[in-house]
């Protein structure tokens, strides 16, 4: 059984601070090396529990964070950007399960370090209406690949506000948040003990039961995504894009015809915005 592991910073273990997500600084130092380490729990969970191979998708920021040569030697890790699918890349080897580690709760939430893809640019994402995060975005394009998003990481917003989305799926809530830089959570070390044991669980579950996911493609469905941006400027630079429409100052909308198309163009426009920063 194929697993892909994409790991954020945002939720890890011991995460709370913006100065731990950012390069140049020894709190960045320290939380990257966290980040090496939690990869590395899901990846014994998952070949404990009966993976054949495993893939680590490095998902922060520039994907270029872990520490390779700390990092499971079973293991395929998956670094650098462009990318085409993103924080997803990976699933072109049709893993069967995704687990989504260190992540964090949508733009605009009462979640640790919440955003969504880009802090600077995208004040929230709604899709069909429905404000969306990054695990709701790249879980809708994992399914679209057949795989099932079997384990997901991060704080209890994040738990709350994902959920419904993936009621299948184990959560592991290694913090609990009482705003965007502060709460109370695990010791990086009893965070990586949990998933460990929760990345076994996930995959042996699976193995176990018998209860193979349905590799048939969840069916490309179309989707309307409004973005609100944090300035009018950045409405301007997206409305540049042929199919993205002006809702109003700091609104744009535009039409998916699957959630491939919703990722990819949003991570378009997130590049685009380099150019007003």
């Amino acid at each position: 059984m194929k697993v892909l592991i994409s790991v954020d910073i945002e939720g890890l273990g011991g995460v709370f601070n913006v100065q731990q997500t950012r390069a140049g600084n020894p709190e960045y130092e320290r939380a990257r090396r966290w980040m090496t380490l939690e990869a590395n729990a899901a990846v014994e969970g998952a070949f404990s529990g009966g993976a054949s191979e495993v893939w680590v998708n490095d998902s922060h920021g520039g994907f270029n964070n872990l520490l390779l040569d700390e990092i499971d030697a079973r293991a395929r890790v998956i670094l650098g950007k462009p990318r085409t699918l993103g924080m997803m890349a990976g699933l072109e080897h049709r893993p069967a399960l995704v687990f989504m580690i260190g992540y964090h709760a949508m733009a605009q939430s009462r979640g640790m370090l919440a955003h969504t893809i880009n802090s600077f640019a995208f004040a929230r994402v709604l899709v069909d209406g429905v404000a969306t995060g990054e695990a709701g975005l790249y879980g809708a394009l994992a399914q679209e690949y057949g795989a099932r998003v079997a384990l997901l990481s991060g704080d209890d917003v994040f738990e709350r506000e994902t959920q419904p989305a993936f009621p299948d799926a184990k959560f592991m809530v290694v913090k609990r948040s009482d705003g965007h830089a502060s709460g109370d959570m695990l010791t990086p070390a009893a965070s990586r003990e949990r998933i460990r044991d929760a990345a076994r669980e996930a995959v042996g579950q699976v193995a176990r039961d018998g209860a193979w996911w349905d590799r048939a493609c969840a069916a490309p469905r179309v989707r309307t995504c409004e973005l609100h941006t944090q300035t009018p400027a950045l409405a301007d630079l997206f409305s540049q894009w042929p199919s993205v429409e002006r809702l109003a100052a700091c609104v744009i909308r535009f039409v998916a015809p699957t959630a491939e198309y919703l990722v990819r163009t949003l991570n378009s426009l997130s590049a685009m915005s380099a150019v007003l920063r």
